[in-house]
């Protein structure tokens, strides 16, 4: 459970370099693709393992798995799609 913490907080801190002195749009195509890649698998098995472990069942860890998953890769893919139809301002 550390480690995948670590790979999130790793994900974030590359974000945060990414963006740095970034136009918005970019800034919305990056955290897109990070929040997609790197944030949901992690973020959203950690959530599931906590509530198996607290409910005490490995079916309510897969429904909860099953929730987060497309809640927030849809949360990305819509960062995304708006930083790639945004116009830059000049």
């Amino acid at each position: 459970m550390v480690l995948v913490s670590l790979i999130i907080l790793g994900g974030v801190f590359l974000g945060f370099i990414l963006t740095l002195r970034k136009s918005l749009k970019r800034k919305l195509i990056i955290w897109g693709i990070i929040t997609m890649f790197i944030i949901t698998p992690f973020l959203g098995w950690i959530i599931s393992i906590l509530v198996g472990i607290i409910e005490g069942d490995g079916f309510a860890a897969v429904g909860m798995m099953m929730l987060l998953f497309p809640t927030f890769f849809i949360i990305g893919l819509v960062l995304l799609i708006v930083g790639f139809f945004r116009k830059e301002a000049f």
